[in-house]
């Protein structure tokens, strides 16, 4: 029997969340820009399948919002403000993964006195970066909750996958008030942990 958009969708989702659970875990941890030279290809490598991943996702995302109806206003807010989110993905892995390693190429050799002068430059390039994983979070986060509201209403998906969508971008919004920043590995994998969670469980619903 040949696939359906929505199995294919789901697939998609299931490519996805592999691509994003592989960046988490060979993502290098920050450090000093020496440790940042020795850590360059790891560093490219895994923004490299961050960005790789996006369209994947995307057509996994564009299947949701086709299965809640394109007609339905939340459903298409939903997609409107993913596709914010992997816009902010994709300008956060190529600052901090791609155009960071091939700045730092150009003072590898360099003396410490030019590192301490390129120093606010790269706390500069930090702040950007960290815009983005703020953006891409809330965005995820309004998302999914606007998802799971369409599913809640329409009914054309689980109910129970609605409330646990609901019960994510609750949780992970707690968590960002409460002080873990986004920004840190150990907020990245909090997030990313609870967006897996939901997204294999859309994926397995738009397989069936």
């Amino acid at each position: 029997m040949k696939n359906t958009f929505e199995q294919q969708a789901g697939t998609s989702l299931f490519v996805f969340v592999l691509l994003l659970v592989f960046t988490m875990m060979l993502h290098p941890t920050g450090g000093s820009i020496d440790h940042l030279f020795k850590a360059t290809t790891m560093l490219v490598t895994t923004h490299a399948v961050a960005v790789f991943a996006i369209p994947i996702g995307w057509i996994g995302f564009w299947g949701l919002t086709k299965k809640l109806g394109t007609d339905d206003f939340l459903s298409l807010l939903g997609f409107a403000t993913v596709s914010l989110a992997l816009i902010a993905v994709l300008l956060a892995g190529t600052t901090n993964g791609i155009i960071l390693p091939i700045y730092l190429q150009h003072y590898k050799n360099a003396d410490q006195q030019t590192i301490d002068a390129i120093t606010p430059i790269l706390k500069y390039g930090s702040a950007i970066n960290n815009a983005f994983d703020y953006i891409y979070t809330g965005a995820f986060c309004i998302a999914i909750f606007c998802w799971s509201v369409s599913i809640l209403s329409t009914k054309k998906l689980p109910v129970w996958l609605g409330w646990t969508g609901i019960a994510v971008s609750l949780t992970i919004a707690t968590i960002l008030i409460g002080g873990v920043a986004v920004n840190t590995l150990t907020g990245l994998r909090i997030f990313g942990a609870a967006f897996v969670i939901w997204l294999l469980s859309v994926g397995t619903v738009l397989r069936k």
